[in-house]
């Protein structure tokens, strides 16, 4: 009997276009449960895939990216004294943060397409998170050309060389901005942000609260910034940065479906007010230290940066340290280094370094301990 060889689809490899396989999985796969499942070995089974959760925390970061855009449109409207119905606002911002959504995944996703293609691996999911979380955390009329150079770069030198999602050891969005911060200062600044202007007009310059962070508690008063403004996010800020109300609800869907550790939240918040009520002791400055909490990208960056799950702490008591640190860090910049206001940024990204080192420390010390009780008994 004649044995019939089975021809490889068109996408599959050794089909005729079996070179794009890499692109076309990932299409295929993104709104459905591949068909392909386990031959051999014990596995867990369970519905939560890299995918979904990828999924997950974009849908928490939709409260704070839809809130930014209507802030971008009310601040752009308040600064040049004219203030349309809800919906005007609403639309200028959306037509202003569009732009750097499109750059942030064309780019981004063009280099993990690419990259997979060449290695002949499927595209991991990971870069939804991270393209929706870029345009978030910078100024809303950043060039686009600059962004997309922040992006590469990140995708490039944050992720690929390292092995690409799951691999890295720092978060991509923050060195993303982290790239556009240090090489081009004159157009980024931690302290300063741009309300984006009409086409052919002058940028108008917008200060935040970490501006008056050295002047002290009157500054800020003077200036209209008061603690329900701040928490509610009717402030100039990077895009999804300002409004603590829209960060919770995010907050809230992360730790209900269990995607974000709480553990981390928590001590960020503990470290930050421990040092900020240190600096009220000694006098660095009269800010309130539960103002930190609203001001700048706090809790933003406690919420969806810090618990990162590849680039945080992976050990339970490691999450509590590296939490408190972050928190901790992040005040002690902004108090004692005027030349940079915003500290979360820089904490995040120094302590996404240390982690592997807190996790070594931790169960380095839970071996020993469970020695010393072996060797007792």
């Amino acid at each position: 009997m004649e044995e019939k060889t089975v021809k490889p689809g068109l996408f599959e490899k050794g089909g005729r276009l079996g070179w794009l396989h890499s692109t076309w999985d990932a299409f295929d796969t993104f709104l459905r449960v591949p068909s392909t499942v386990t031959s051999k070995g014990a596995h867990v089974r369970d519905s939560l895939d890299i995918k979904r959760v990828m999924i997950l925390v974009v849908i928490a970061l939709v409260p704070a990216a839809l809130f930014g855009m209507w802030n971008v449109g009310y601040q752009h409207h308040l600064a040049v004294g004219d203030l349309p119905g809800f919906w005007n606002q609403f639309l200028w911002g959306l037509v202003k943060v569009l732009p750097l959504y499109i750059v942030s995944y064309l780019v981004g996703l063009g280099i993990e397409f690419t990259s997979a293609q060449i290695k002949g691996e499927e595209v991991n999911e990971g870069y939804l998170v991270t393209g929706f979380l870029i345009p978030l955390i910078v100024p809303v009329d950043v060039p686009l050309w600059m962004l997309a150079i922040a992006v590469a770069f990140a995708v490039i030198f944050g992720k690929e060389v390292f092995g690409g999602t799951g691999m890295n050891f720092l978060n991509p969005a923050l060195l993303s901005r982290a790239f556009l911060f240090f090489s081009y200062p004159s157009q980024m600044s931690g302290s300063m942000v741009w309300i984006k202007p009409r086409i052919g007009a002058d940028a108008i310059t917008g200060a935040t609260p970490l501006s008056y962070m050295g002047d002290g508690m009157q500054a800020l008063s003077d200036n209209g910034f008061t603690f329900w403004n701040m928490f509610a996010g009717t402030i100039p800020g990077s895009v999804g940065e300002t409004s603590v109300i829209a960060i919770l609800l995010g907050a809230c869907i992360l730790l209900w479906t269990g995607v974000a550790s709480w553990k981390v939240m928590v001590s960020s918040v503990a470290g930050a007010l421990l040092v900020g009520w240190i600096g009220n002791l000694c006098g660095a400055t009269d800010i309130p230290a539960y103002y930190q909490l609203v001001m700048g990208g706090f809790a933003f960056g406690t919420v969806f940066m810090a618990t990162d799950p590849v680039t945080s702490a992976q050990t339970e008591t490691g999450k509590w340290i590296y939490g408190f640190l972050v928190g901790a860090l992040c005040v002690t910049v902004r108090l004692f280094n005027p030349g940079y206001a915003e500290g979360m940024m820089l904490a995040i990204l120094l302590m996404n370094t240390f982690a592997p080192l807190i996790d070594h420390c931790v169960t380095s010390s839970a071996t020993k301990r469970r020695a010393k009780k072996v060797s007792l008994v």
